[in-house]
């Protein structure tokens, strides 16, 4: 296997949990929260933004590591 299809493995091993842990911890509890569909399928689509902010959040430290990388190293 080469460091590139490690990379790929590792991206899509952490797209995965990264969805599986929004649907658990944010999609289901916003979905239960409510009885009609309507105010179900608002909350659904309203959590979108959640996972926005944080892949928002992700990319904006991941560009801050990136970007003062050769401060941190040693």
């Amino acid at each position: 296997m080469s460091n590139t299809e490690v990379t790929y493995l590792v991206g899509a091993c952490c797209t995965v949990f990264a969805l599986a842990a929004y649907v658990a911890f944010i999609l289901v509890p916003a979905w239960t929260a409510y009885s009609r569909v309507w105010q179900r399928m608002a909350a659904a689509v309203l959590s979108l933004y959640v996972l926005a902010a944080f892949v928002a959040l992700g990319v904006a430290g991941g560009a801050a590591i990136v970007w003062f990388w050769d401060r941190i190293g040693v």
